[in-house]
C-alpha cells in the first residue's frame, strides 16, 4: 500500500503539470511561436513558379527546351547509367539506347 501511495504522490504534480493551462509554456509551442513570428515579419517577394516537362528522343540524348535545365534521366534497356552534359543534356552510357528521357524544370514569374 505505502509504495502506491508514494507513487500517487509522485504523479499528481506530475499531472498537474500537462493541465492545458501549462500546455503554452512547452518549449515546442516557445519555438513555434517564434517561427510564426520571424515568418509574418518577412516581406514575400515574387512568387515564383516552377514549370516541368519531359523531353524523351531515339538514341542517347536528349536535350530540354532552351530555358529548362535537367532534372533527371532515365534510359531505356534498364540502363541506370546517365550522365547530364551542360545542365540541359542527359546521356545515356549504355550502348545502343533505343530511347532517352529527360524531366527538364524551369522557374518562371
Amino acid at each position: 500500500m505505502k509504495p502506491a501511495f508514494f507513487l500517487l504522490l509522485i504523479l499528481i504534480p506530475l499531472l498537474a503539470l500537462m493541465s492545458p493551462g501549462h500546455a503554452d509554456c512547452t518549449l515546442d509551442s516557445i519555438v513555434d511561436k517564434k517561427i510564426k513570428e520571424s515568418l509574418t515579419s518577412l516581406e514575400l517577394g515574387l512568387q515564383a513558379r516552377l514549370s516541368c516537362t519531359s523531353v524523351t528522343t531515339r538514341g542517347t540524348l536528349a536535350t530540354c527546351p532552351a530555358g529548362f535545365i535537367v532534372t533527371g534521366c532515365a534510359c531505356g534497356y534498364g540502363c541506370g547509367s546517365w550522365d547530364v552534359r551542360g545542365d540541359n543534356v542527359c546521356h545515356c552510357q549504355c550502348s545502343g539506347m533505343d530511347w532517352t528521357s529527360a524531366r527538364c524544370c524551369q522557374f518562371s514569374k
